[in-house]
């Protein structure tokens, strides 16, 4: 993914709609070495336009020597022939102009051909998205929701999907689903390194609606010595093979749910309607911020959302500043559906928790620009009026 080096937040903004979904930025070069350090897959270095020519110059020739295969993208308000030259000179592949969107867009791909040509690729790149399912508390249904929400995008089928249980000390995801998995990521500890689709592959779950699952170690002492290295190899490595990778995480900012929250492209937060959570979930935001992990990609997902507890979608909007995504209804038989081990989106596809984890999936699709689950949801009159109010409480 593309990563961009700009001091100013609105430059950032007015950069990302013409960068690939998932791409980072961030405000000083210093941190650029330990960024690249860990991410061995960015093909692009977009300089904005509020970073001096000098350091810029420096920049490119920097990377020229160290990293001949990523691609450095100088972005300018406006540039003459000697800023074209001495960019030239220092490295840079393309010098565009920051109102040139299409000249933007055209020098990442290109950025991303030379990459793959470089590294051996077959022209097609990562194609995957990777979705972080999270929540500060337990309790509030993050397994379930990442259990239906994956179900959704594989619509049976017809896309390729992937359920990651990153809970390694007490992932539910298996039982979730009534799987007994032969093997879990804890068989490959140690193996960062020789880390291919072909090992992980090998230690997948099939789930009979064509979901692929890696499940979690089987007891809670194998999660210390799971790596963060490892978790960010084989999110990479998934994201080559399947369309949408999703990840459940546990409830606490560890180092691997942070790794996990790094290489996410969209990120569900999980809330539901008691004021401890909200709390957590707040506090959570501010990290996230803090981090700048999946600016602009995160949506809150409000569950058990019964007006009867005394608070409202509207009353969360107010207290977290974001906007509820989508709200899932209370209901028993989703409960049911869980302990049946036939989630309630395959056992009653009709019911409102069903229509809401596939309105969840479109709107994901809708983000990363997969058409194929635009019309996974066919909206009710119901549907319609929350959606409309919804849309006038984020304005």
């Amino acid at each position: 993914m593309p990563v961009i080096i700009e001091p100013d937040p609105g430059s950032i903004e007015a950069l990302a709609p013409f960068l690939p979904a998932g791409s980072h930025g961030i405000n000083s070069a210093d941190k650029l070495d330990s960024w690249l350090a860990h991410r061995t897959d960015e093909y692009a270095v977009v300089i904005g336009p509020n970073v001096s020519l000098d350091e810029a110059i420096t920049i490119s020739e920097g990377l020229r020597y160290t990293r001949p295969s990523t691609s450095v993208i100088l972005v300018r308000d406006g540039f003459d022939t000697d800023v074209l030259y001495r960019a030239m000179q220092a490295g840079c592949r393309d010098v565009v102009r920051l109102e040139d969107e299409e000249g933007i867009r055209d020098a990442v791909q290109r950025a991303h051909q030379l990459w793959l040509a470089l590294h051996g690729g077959s022209g097609t790149g990562k194609t995957g998205h990777v979705v972080t399912v999270f929540s500060p508390k337990g309790g509030v249904g993050k397994t379930t929701t990442a259990v239906n929400l994956a179900l959704a995008l594989g619509d049976g089928g017809s896309r390729k999907v992937c359920l990651v249980d990153l809970d390694l000390a007490f992932g539910d995801v298996a039982i979730t689903m009534q799987l007994f998995p032969a093997h879990t990521i804890e068989e490959m500890i140690g193996a960062e390194d020789l880390l291919d689709y072909s090992m992980v592959e090998g230690l997948l779950t099939r789930h009979e609606d064509s979901l692929m699952i890696l499940a979690a170690p089987a007891g809670p002492d194998a999660r210390d010595r799971v790596s963060a290295t490892l978790i960010a190899r084989v999110l990479r490595t998934l994201g080559q093979e399947f369309d949408y990778v999703v990840v459940d995480t546990c409830p606490s900012f560890d180092e691997l749910t942070l790794q996990a929250l790094d290489e996410t492209d969209e990120c569900i937060i999980l809330a539901t309607l008691d004021v401890p959570t909200l709390k957590n979930v707040k506090v959570a935001l501010e990290t996230l911020d803090l981090l700048n992990i999946a600016v602009d990609h995160r949506h809150l997902v409000l569950n058990r959302a019964d007006d009867a507890v005394g608070l409202d979608d509207a009353k969360v909007e107010q207290i977290l500043s974001m906007p509820v995504s989508v709200p899932i209804p209370t209901s028993t038989d989703i409960a049911a559906a869980t302990n049946a081990g036939t989630p309630i989106i395959v056992s009653q596809p009709n019911h409102a928790a069903s229509r809401a984890f596939k309105e969840l999936a479109q709107r994901l699709s809708s983000e990363v620009g997969d058409s194929h689950l635009a019309e996974l949801v066919e909206p009710t009159e119901d549907d319609s009026r929350n959606r409309g109010r919804r849309l006038r409480l984020r304005r």
